[in-house]
């Protein structure tokens, strides 16, 4: 007679434990921690703070900081959306910049999953960074109303919010994008900079360019975005081709090119 020999259940460990697979959650938590971890990440962060508290003391500054809250929100959210695409680069170059890719890779060997990790959460430092800037232009109407008797004018709209919110999330979307395609980080920088200048220098040289231009530049398509009312029905077309061709085309390139390439330990 023989017995049978009770084999190891699919998925357990020794301990009797079973494997589970790294939660999404957990892997933008990481992802979004790595933003911070280098730094260059931080030196941005840095800046940032810097340039954001510099524009709010000239504000307050000149014309005896008589400016309406959306002033000192447009003022201040500006220039942070400038400097926010070079956090999304940083955080989708940081496994080829670190030369972390293999180890990233082998603990989830879902690149896609990592890439869209990526994508939430430098999306999610953009946002948050710009709850604390608008809370910031907050303050400072504040003390302009009581320090430098300025006239009170808290005019910022849902539309206004709404719409730099949309741009937070498209530049960052769209630094991720370049930095998974590129995998550069000085590459994707300056791509993604170069490129609008060039685009809006074109505008200005080629007469034919001006009716165009907001069907292929980002930049022109979302300043809409800046005002107390949603763009009409041309807007948001502009918008949204300008979207495909900035944040979406490149987004979905890199997203391949991740899954796809071959990873070594160089």
């Amino acid at each position: 007679m023989t017995t049978a020999t009770p084999t190891r259940a699919a998925g357990a460990t020794r301990t009797g434990g079973t494997l589970s697979p790294v939660s999404f959650a957990t892997l933008t938590l990481v992802e979004w921690r790595k933003q911070l971890d280098t730094r260059a990440g931080r030196w941005i962060v840095a800046v940032i703070a810097i340039v954001t508290a510099g524009v709010l003391a000239v504000m307050m500054a000149v014309g005896g900081g008589d400016h309406s809250f959306s002033a000192f929100v447009v003022g201040t959210t500006m220039p942070m959306a400038m400097l926010l695409p070079i956090v999304g680069v940083l955080a989708a170059t940081s496994e080829w910049s670190q030369r972390t890719a293999l180890v990233t890779f082998t603990l989830e060997p879902r690149r896609t999953r990592v890439g869209l990790a990526k994508v939430v959460g430098a999306i999610g430092s953009g946002v948050a960074l710009l709850v604390v800037t608008v809370g910031l232009a907050a303050l400072a109407h504040v003390l302009v109303v009581a320090f430098r008797d300025a006239t009170p004018a808290w005019d910022a709209t849902g539309a206004l919010v709404g719409g730099l919110a949309i741009t937070t999330v498209l530049y960052m979307a769209q630094g991720v994008g370049f930095g998974l395609l590129l995998r550069s980080t000085p590459g994707a920088i300056v791509t993604l900079f170069l490129a609008p200048t060039l685009f809006n220098l074109l505008g200005g040289l080629v007469p034919g360019m001006v009716d165009v231009l907001p069907w292929v530049d980002l930049t022109t398509a979302a300043m809409p975005l800046t005002g107390l009312t949603w763009p009409d029905g041309a807007g948001w077309a502009h918008l949204a081709t300008s979207t495909l061709i900035w944040v979406v085309a490149p987004l979905v390139g890199g997203l391949w090119r991740t899954a796809r390439s071959e990873i070594s330990s160089s």
